[in-house]
């Protein structure tokens, strides 16, 4: 894989109103949540608006290979990431966007960071560039929980050399506890924080909840995030 590196920064949006099809495609809805079209945005029955932004974190670190496979070795649940960017202007998807993600692993911890002993790994780090439909995908498995935090992935979007968007992604809690009654996640048990008690989920969390569904042995997780392109 080309060891291309990126180093933007800026601000994330989203998408409201969208949702994935179980295929792999995008649907949009309507308020009414009838399935629409380019016709019903043109009319103003689907309305693409900003997503909240969200705090970067202590851990990103610049520069993340561009790979769609960022397990590099850790064990847990497979989980497949179909994150779509779109315009926000004009609902369609944009071609060449990369998307930077990086998030912990099974035992809540992240790679490349002095305080975690993980200088020089890169372990669930990784950038990909969304194809014509507006998708990037990653393979990686369902991220561990630390103390303090409810269970989330971190994402930034860069285009034209700047990052458009800073913000994370977010499961559902029942889905979640599923997950953790597998190893390797259930030799930790009693995480703390969840997402109603999360001091960043609750500032609009919610609209940044992956839309999860079952794929084999683990999971494939679908969002669209709509950026000023």
């Amino acid at each position: 894989m080309e060891d291309e590196r990126i180093d933007r920064r800026g601000s994330l949006l989203r998408i409201a109103g969208l949702a994935a099809a179980a295929a792999g495609g995008a649907a949009w809805k309507t308020a009414s949540g009838d399935a629409a079209g380019p016709t019903a945005v043109a009319s103003g029955l689907v309305t693409c608006v900003l997503a909240p932004e969200m705090t970067e974190g202590p851990y990103y670190v610049p520069g993340a290979t561009v790979r769609s496979d960022i397990r590099a070795g850790k064990p847990g649940t497979p989980l497949a990431l179909r994150l779509g960017v779109a315009n926000v202007s004009t609902c369609k998807p944009i071609a060449g966007a990369a998307v930077d993600v990086w998030h912990a692993d099974a035992g809540g911890v992240y790679s490349d960071e002095q305080v975690e002993n993980t200088v020089g790994q890169t372990f669930l780090r990784g950038v990909q560039r969304t194809a014509a439909s507006g998708f990037a995908t990653f393979r990686t498995i369902y991220p561990g929980w630390y103390p303090g935090r409810t269970v989330h992935i971190h994402v930034k979007v860069h285009i034209g050399g700047n990052v458009v968007h800073t913000g994370q992604l977010f499961f559902d809690d029942a889905l979640t506890d599923a997950v953790y009654r597998r190893t390797p996640y259930s030799t930790r048990p009693n995480r703390d924080t969840r997402n109603a008690n999360d001091s960043i989920y609750v500032n609009g969390g919610s609209r940044s909840l992956l839309s999860v569904k079952r794929q084999g042995s683990g999971y494939a997780g679908t969002i669209w995030m709509g950026v000023h392109a």
